[in-house]
């Protein structure tokens, strides 16, 4: 039986967080909300009252 010394290199890895990537995400984000609450305003103004 092969007895055999191996070593494992250890790498730790720091995430940052890249604030750009974060601004656009939340700018991405907030755009989806105002598009929906503006569509369900849409619809509660406009489309429900004809029924």
């Amino acid at each position: 039986m092969d007895n055999r010394n191996v070593q494992v290199e250890e790498r730790h890895v720091e995430h940052k967080s890249d604030s750009s990537l974060v601004a656009s995400t939340f700018i991405k984000y907030a755009a989806y909300i105002i598009i929906f609450f503006g569509a369900l305003y849409f619809l509660i103004k406009y489309i429900i009252p004809m029924f």
